[in-house]
């Protein structure tokens, strides 16, 4: 098996609970994802299947998109609602004063990870340096919120929508909002809803891959992998240039178009490889196994 599942993680589970879980329906053993959800958040989880775990870095960077709730009034040690309020305060906050303090946080930011995160410093992954009750100096990462909307406010919580950069905490956005308010805040959930063009509304959850299971009709689920390349110019070969392509040999294409790399497929329309261009003629430069 080949492909992608855009699944909908559930709340409490872990991002490998979720690889787990798609390992045993499937019968497959290489399967990852392409970004790490934390236990308390749901939402988009995409996962590679079989050779397609190769394109992961094609999602690496892609734009993320979530709807948060934000509670105000008291922070956290995790920035969410995993841990306990260290100290309550009083939020003595409008919608008007929100719109103000947001508008601060849109555009690149130098942004904290918190503590408790699995980014390694000197090779130790800083929450299992929190979990000992140490706290160490982080340094800032340049992140980007594209798009940070305020759709509700019912105090102490706020909903907001939220699309940024790959390696955004919006954990930590939570918390520097509640720092800028001067009450304090943690995220109180949190909806992933697209990981570049995979939506919400489009994947499944695992109560759904269980019953296509249970049918056999598991592949009704599967993307292609082509789905991840979007951004990529397409050729067909034809059969012989797939096997040339599969022994890694240089192929000759009439009409390529001008890119730095294209995906080949074959006569079905499946992904075969991708090419980069060497002068006039086009080597493969990752080839995947066939279906």
């Amino acid at each position: 098996m080949i492909g992608i599942f855009n699944v909908n993680k559930p709340l409490h589970a872990t991002s490998h609970d979720v690889v787990d879980a798609l390992r045993r329906l499937t019968g497959v053993r290489r399967i990852g994802h392409t970004g790490t959800l934390d236990p308390l958040a749901t939402g988009v989880l995409v996962l590679l299947v079989g050779p397609a775990t190769r394109l992961a870095r094609f999602l690496a960077g892609a734009a993320k998109s979530y709807r948060a709730v934000i509670r105000l009034g008291g922070a956290t040690a995790t920035y969410d609602a995993e841990s306990e309020i260290l100290e309550r305060r009083p939020v003595r906050a409008d919608q008007a004063t929100l719109a103000a303090a947001l508008d601060n946080f849109r555009g690149e930011l130098a942004q904290i990870p918190p503590m408790y995160s699995a980014i390694k410093i000197k090779g130790q992954p800083l929450y299992k340096l929190a979990r000992r009750g140490e706290e160490i100096a982080r340094p800032a990462r340049s992140v980007t919120i594209h798009e940070l909307e305020l759709l509700a406010w019912e105090s102490p919580d706020l909903t907001v929508d939220v699309r940024c950069s790959a390696g955004t905490y919006i954990r930590s956005l939570a918390h520097d909002l509640g720092a800028a308010l001067g009450c304090g805040g943690h995220l109180r959930s949190l909806v992933r809803t697209a990981v570049g063009e995979f939506q919400l509304a489009d994947s499944y959850t695992l109560e759904e891959l269980s019953a296509l299971a249970a049918e056999n009709r598991l592949r009704e689920a599967l993307l292609p992998s082509q789905t991840i390349l979007s951004a990529l110019p397409v050729v067909e070969l034809t059969s012989a240039q797939v096997a040339d392509v599969r022994y890694g040999r240089q192929i000759t294409l009439e009409a390529a178009p001008a890119a730095a790399q294209l995906q080949a497929h074959n006569p079905q329309g499946e992904l075969v490889a991708l090419l980069v261009p060497i002068q006039e003629r086009w080597r493969p430069n990752l080839v995947l196994s066939a279906n």
